[in-house]
């Protein structure tokens, strides 16, 4: 019975020690994907002097719409180019394009991707 007592009262502060490096671990075990995907990443896009805070990853049709940018569309499905815009110097197609993630440079963070 003794032998019996000693085994569980070990495996039980096992336990307990395992429970708490877990709770104090502040988020170490946690795979960076997870972290990133709560909280909302918004790039700045700006066009005639305007600024609209846009959420990455959204159809560049609708941040054009937020901007007052009207690029002409004739295909809407990305083939014929006629609806490409410039997003920050590289071209984006507005029909099937996706917002870029906010730049790493702190200056075109303050001003923005410059919409054309």
């Amino acid at each position: 019975m003794s032998k019996f007592s000693l085994i569980t009262g070990l495996l039980c502060a096992a336990i307990i020690a395992s429970a708490q490096a877990f709770i104090c671990s502040n988020n170490a075990n946690v795979p960076s994907a997870l972290l990133r995907s709560s909280s909302l990443h918004m790039t700045v896009l700006t066009a005639n002097g305007k600024k609209v805070d846009v959420k990455e990853g959204t159809p560049m049709k609708a941040a054009c719409a937020k901007l007052g940018v009207k690029p002409k569309y004739s295909c809407k499905k990305g083939d014929c180019g006629s609806c490409t815009v410039s997003v920050g110097g590289s071209r984006i197609k507005a029909c099937v394009g996706k917002v870029p993630p906010m730049p790493r440079l702190k200056s075109l963070q303050e001003k923005g991707l410059v919409v054309k």
